[in-house]
């Protein structure tokens, strides 16, 4: 997979020196042109886990900045705000990750959104401990997470 990466990235740049113009838009057309090439003259099994996960990653990222903006906007009106709506609580959360990767990734990406930081993770590394600003109700804070992020990092990473 990495092969078929750096071959990418290589497509890439050759495409953008070719036509010399060296922005944003030129480098993302030569990215996704090149990933069209790759994708049709692979034969292999082998390499075509790389050809599914580059758009689990991109429709990742994309995820991660739509719930980074809603947990900032959430923040921001209680903020300006008279009245606060916040509901703290901490939620006891089973986890699917199983690695050390799989887990420092899952917790650094619910650190980094407004309203929720990782308290502890147990010994056995089978719960996490979250502390969420905005909680209704634990239970649907559970689903809501293993269904959208943990389940999306979980595809890319596996």
């Amino acid at each position: 997979m990495i092969k078929q990466f750096l071959l990418n990235i290589m497509l890439t740049l050759t495409w953008v020196m070719l036509t010399g113009e060296f922005v944003f838009v030129n480098f993302v057309f030569g990215f996704a042109l090149s990933y069209g090439i790759l994708w049709v003259i692979s034969h292999n099994t082998d390499g075509r886990k790389y050809f599914t996960r580059v758009p689990a990653v991109i429709g990742f990222i994309f995820f991660f900045i739509y719930e980074l903006i809603k947990a900032n906007l959430q923040v921001a009106y209680d903020v300006i705000t008279p009245k606060f709506f916040m509901k703290p609580g901490i939620v006891r959360y089973p986890l699917d990750a199983k690695t050390d990767l799989e887990i420092t990734f899952f917790t650094n990406l619910i650190s980094l959104t407004p309203g929720t930081l990782i308290l502890d993770v147990s010994d056995d590394k089978k719960v996490v401990y979250i502390h969420v600003m905005y909680l209704e109700d634990k239970e649907v804070f559970i689903k809501q997470t293993k269904g959208g992020l943990e389940k999306r990092l979980l595809d890319i990473l596996r």
